[in-house]
């Protein structure tokens, strides 16, 4: 009996030393992730964190290997609340448990501030949905985002809001945070491009609920177009006071109201062919089949439908892993050069980066809702 237990013992002990030795050869890569999980648009966020988890799933289901060892890839998920100061809070946490890089973060008022420190200590950061130009024009080379930029997306919805949709008179209104306030800007110079007028701009916050001031404004000076640069949480509440009001102008926004929720926040304010959106980024060709793909197995997954950008989460964790594998290497320093030269096809298409680190030939696509449906209208380079 002593003498099986003591076999018993040696190879357990044998069997320890070998799952040490494992361990040992196996490297954790740690990936952070910055979105708002918290606050008015926190289905945002959950749908971006969601995106860099089934990344971390697939990449893991690979059982990769980088310079001979054995990689695993660890998702660290922090929770900026849209706020500035609590994003810059978020990145030196990820700063100071040494992440091997960051996907994130969501909006560009906290991407922005957040990308200075990441900077400072060396590590990359892909913003799957900031679209404000300052963020890849602070000069830092640890910055790249894989989606089109306000330029190209508020001018893009500024052009077509005058020719397409017939708006020589334009109100205009935003929420005063970087992003509204640049995709609002932008609007304004491709609508004035275009030929239209814009007959008032107004402000709002992104917290603010009662926008019947500002909005008996509007109705005054009776626009065919309103534009509102922000986000689903508050064009929701500002769609049914619009409908309350009997202002009949067509509604634009950016991509922050280009989401499935926009429905359910406005109820019937909604309308057919009301309300115009854009989002950066859009497949077509062969891609189409790729994001129809991703689509349903994220479903499976999360038993929840992509919002808006969880794709593109999803291909900036890729890209940056394959910058990783192509280095040969996890550590910032020795990556980031293969990062900033990528050429990977992604679900969301190929992803290549400018020398500013924005996405080349970056992509539109132009929605409008009909009811609770949103409806592509068509995509734009």
């Amino acid at each position: 009996m002593n003498w099986k237990l003591t076999r018993l013992a040696a190879v357990a002990a044998a069997l320890s030393i070998t799952g040490a030795a494992s361990a040992q050869q196996q490297e954790v890569v740690r990936i952070g992730h910055v979105a708002p999980l918290s606050g008015a648009i926190a289905h945002l966020g959950k749908d971006n964190e969601n995106g860099a988890r089934l990344a971390i799933e697939d990449l893991n289901a690979r059982n990769l290997k980088i310079n001979g060892r054995s990689v695993r890839f660890e998702l660290m998920a922090e929770d900026d609340a849209a706020d500035p100061k609590q994003g810059t809070a978020a990145a030196q946490k990820l700063v100071d448990a040494k992440v091997n890089g960051v996907v994130g973060h969501l909006n560009s008022g906290t991407s922005i501030p957040a990308a200075k420190i990441y900077f400072d200590a060396g590590i990359p950061q892909i913003s799957p949905s900031s679209t404000n130009p300052r963020f890849t024009r602070q000069g830092f080379n640890t910055t790249f985002r894989v989606v089109a930029d306000d330029v190209h997306l508020g001018g893009t919805l500024g052009r077509y809001a005058v020719t397409t949709l017939k708006g020589q008179s334009i109100a205009i209104i935003d929420d005063r945070t970087a992003y509204g306030m640049g995709v609002a800007d932008e609007f304004e110079k491709g609508a004035k491009a275009a030929g239209g007028k814009v007959v008032g701009r107004e402000f709002t916050t992104d917290k603010s609920t009662d926008f019947m001031a500002i909005l008996t404004s509007v109705k005054a000076k009776n626009p065919d177009v309103v534009f509102f640069g922000g986000m689903d949480a508050v064009a929701g509440p500002m769609l049914r006071q619009m409908k309350s009001l009997g202002i009949n102008a067509k509604f634009v926004g950016g991509d922050g109201i280009c989401s499935s929720e926009l429905p359910k926040l406005a109820g019937d304010a909604i309308g057919d062919s009301q309300v115009y959106c854009a989002k950066a980024g859009g497949v077509e060709g062969e891609q189409i089949a790729a994001m129809k793909a991703f689509n349903e197995r994220f479903k499976k997954r999360f038993n929840a439908d992509v919002q808006i950008y969880a794709p593109y989460v999803y291909d900036a964790l890729m890209v940056m892993a394959d910058s990783m594998v192509r280095a040969n290497s996890t550590r910032p320093s020795v990556y980031l050069p293969e990062l900033a030269k990528s050429s990977y096809k992604g679900v969301t298409g190929t992803i290549a980066f400018d020398n500013k680190g924005d996405i080349r030939n970056g992509a539109l696509t132009l929605f409008t809702y009909r009811g609770p449906a949103r409806q592509e209208l068509g995509i734009v380079r």
